[in-house]
């Protein structure tokens, strides 16, 4: 097998934590590195054995794939100059800064066969992974992304900033457009909202209620969705989920827990408790190798440019409503 070369465009933070996973993988190579400051390029460079470019064209010509971690304000710059040059792109979220420049870059892709990953890493979390086959049709989901104050990502409303990762589940979860939004916010530390809530209600009858904060004293990033029969609760920082479903007698096994009984109706079943096994690793590293797989295999990548134009416009949409709401 051929090792896949892959470049990373930009890497300060989160550029650098893409740079140590992209080492730890097998049958790829980190090529190369691009920076707008060639000092933090070049420390990068160093640091993961691999050159340092100071033009991203070059970067370009040298690779089979680039990962984009710069600003969301040059998310299309960066990706449509890649998908001219016939790179595979794994671009970060939010997929870019607008909704007209998300379009340019998944029509981009699609012209051209080029495939678009978009970073939404919790859908990668193996807390979620683990309930692939548990989930058929959520009708209530209840979110809460809560974080403590931190000046980076304050550029953008915490909408873009952290809800658009449970946007993104939510809507890859529930199978039915979006029908109607209600939602509230308020700027309390710093001239963008803060703090926000969303009702989404979807047209099968699904309601999500989705609140994130970036004005919390602690973290908590957990999900609760019902549906019949099953009840589900995600805690993403413990990448722990838990399940409690009804079912008759002879679906359980000798593992499993009986919280009880129903004994209504024509026959008797039973509340059972489960905790799926979470796959082993990272999320990060997970969403990598998804995109790995899908540029070798020639295959559409799990979180592809539609998806994270999906989330993007339901975020947009939110923004707009809160915006107006606050006119009032």
């Amino acid at each position: 097998m051929r090792q896949l070369k892959i470049g990373i465009a930009g890497v300060g933070k989160l550029g650098t934590f893409h740079c140590n996973t992209l080492s730890q993988i097998p049958d790829v190579q980190l090529a190369g590195v691009y920076d707008v400051d060639s000092g933090r390029a070049g420390e990068a460079a160093s640091r993961f054995h691999c050159q340092a470019f100071s033009d991203y064209g070059q970067l370009l010509r040298a690779v089979d794939a680039v990962g984009i971690a710069v600003p969301t304000t040059l998310h299309r710059d960066f990706t449509v100059a890649a998908i001219h040059s016939g790179k595979a792109v794994f671009v970060e979220k939010p997929i870019a800064a607008s909704i007209a420049e998300a379009e340019e870059m998944v029509a981009s892709g699609l012209a051209r066969a080029v495939p678009i990953q978009v970073g939404h890493i919790e859908r990668f979390n193996p807390a979620i992974r683990a309930l692939e086959h548990l989930l058929p049709n959520p009708m209530f989901i209840e979110s809460h992304r809560l974080a403590p104050f931190d000046p980076r990502g304050t550029d953008v409303a915490v909408v873009l900033d952290l809800m658009i990762h449970d946007i993104d589940i939510i809507l890859s979860l529930v199978q039915s457009e979006v029908q109607r939004i209600d939602a509230s916010g308020v700027a309390v530390v710093s001239e963008e909202v803060d703090i926000a809530n969303a009702r989404l209600q979807f047209m099968n009858g699904c309601v999500a209620n989705v609140t994130a904060s970036r004005i919390s004293q602690r973290k908590m990033r957990k999900m609760r969705l019902f549906q019949r029969d099953s009840y589900v609760s995600i805690d993403f920082l413990q990448r722990l989920s838990e399940v409690f479903r009804i079912i008759d007698p002879e679906e359980g096994q000798e593992s499993t827990v009986v919280l009880g009984q129903i004994d209504k109706g024509t026959r008797k079943r039973h509340i059972i408790y489960e905790q799926p096994k979470p796959p082993e690793g990272d999320a990060m590293r997970a969403e990598w190798q998804a995109f790995i797989d899908a540029v070798r295999d020639n295959t559409r990548p799990i979180v592809n440019g539609e998806d994270g134009l999906k989330a993007l416009r339901v975020a947009e949409e939110i923004t707009a409503i809160i915006s107006k709401n606050q006119q009032l």
